[in-house]
């Protein structure tokens, strides 16, 4: 079993992966039966995910993190993000963990941070 700061040092660095987009950390941290739901993509596969969010990846975004809470296999993370524009906004997200590796994330959207 994986110690709790690793788990929670492994959702950070998948958040400053995505910010830099270095596709290289995600793939290692992704279970190969991964899958990702939002309000919009529900059950997403790893080729999905990848497919539909990996081009917002890369664009130096910064994650202000609210809440990081290691639940049983659970990292819930509630960040707010603001973009290369300026624009800010809060999400919440549970990230499922297999092992070391994240199985399942679920992201619920927020608001726009003024």
């Amino acid at each position: 079993m994986v110690a709790s700061r690793d788990r929670l040092a492994v959702v950070r660095g998948v958040y400053a992966a995505f910010a830099a987009g270095d596709r290289d950390v995600i793939e290692r941290a992704f279970a190969e039966d991964f899958v990702f739901s939002s309000p919009v993509d529900v059950d997403l596969d790893r080729a999905g995910y990848f497919e539909r969010c990996w081009p917002g990846a890369g664009q130096g975004q910064v994650f202000e993190f609210v809440r990081q809470v290691e639940s049983g296999d659970e990292v819930i993370v509630t960040y707010e993000a603001t973009r290369r524009g300026g624009e800010r906004g809060r999400n919440t997200e549970i990230m499922t963990f297999d092992g070391d590796q994240i199985s399942r994330v679920e992201v619920y959207f927020g608001w726009n941070v003024e």
